[in-house]
């Protein structure tokens, strides 16, 4: 039996936030952020948006040591990487090529075409020239990026004697995406660093939109959990953890 066909404007709902706009827990969050930013007369957001910001702008091109590279997905056009994510896996590239990884792994699942992002991130790698010995691991079931970092943590956990162990991981993704990442990434238990896609960020009216939108996104997370650490409600914590 086919898979159904999501309308294209439906299926940006599918992904990102937007697909938990059902869930109690995440309106519960987003009650609790609108409080705040109506009560601080937005003040709360620009103090998100300056951290964004300064993430988005600080972030390094390279990494100290060996780490494993998690470069994030993105929506695809025709099946083929955007811009934006043909930023990432050039910066994954350059990593490899440095010398400064030799497991690369590959996040995103489908988002709306016949391939998986991360499918679609390996196509575009196979078209230049990997150095030799490189381990490149992809990550197909997720639909945003907590999902990505928990399917990650999976693939990436090694069963000791005692207990499970993840590697060092550089975070490969556009600048204004690194703050929300790193926010979930040590949430999730990983020794993450940001590495930008980007050679450096130019603020354009497109950009500060992302930028906005960003800072939205963490106030909404940071804040639902420091929430719900507050008043103790378990079930909000333990899912970003």
């Amino acid at each position: 039996m086919p898979c159904p066909v999501v309308p294209p404007i439906i299926a940006p709902l599918k992904r990102g936030p937007w697909r938990y706009l059902s869930d109690r827990d995440v309106l519960h969050a987003a009650a609790v952020t609108l409080v705040a930013v109506l009560l601080s007369l937005g003040l709360v957001w620009v103090a998100y948006f300056v951290h964004v910001w300064r993430v988005a702008a600080r972030s390094p091109l390279t990494v100290s040591g060996h780490r494993t590279v998690l470069v994030f997905g993105r929506r695809l056009v025709r099946d083929h990487p955007e811009a934006d994510y043909e930023q990432r896996l050039g910066r994954a590239l350059a990593l490899m090529r440095s010398a400064q990884t030799e497991h690369v792994l590959l996040l995103g699942g489908r988002s709306g075409g016949t391939l998986s992002e991360a499918a679609a991130g390996r196509n575009w790698l196979a078209r230049h020239e990997l150095p030799a010995g490189i381990v490149l691991q992809l990550e197909q079931a997720s639909v945003d990026s907590l999902e990505n970092l928990r399917h990650a943590r999976s693939l990436l956990q090694e069963d000791g004697p005692v207990m499970c162990v993840l590697p060092p991981v550089a975070l490969v993704t556009s600048r204004y995406h690194l703050a929300r990442c790193l926010l979930l990434a040590r949430r999730l238990g990983f020794d993450s660093v940001p590495v930008a896609a980007e050679p450096r960020l130019v603020l354009n009216r497109r950009y500060v939109f992302r930028l906005l939108a960003e800072s939205g996104y963490l106030m909404w997370i940071d804040l639902g959990v420091r929430w719900a650490g507050l008043i103790g409600h378990r079930r909000i914590t333990t899912r970003l953890s």
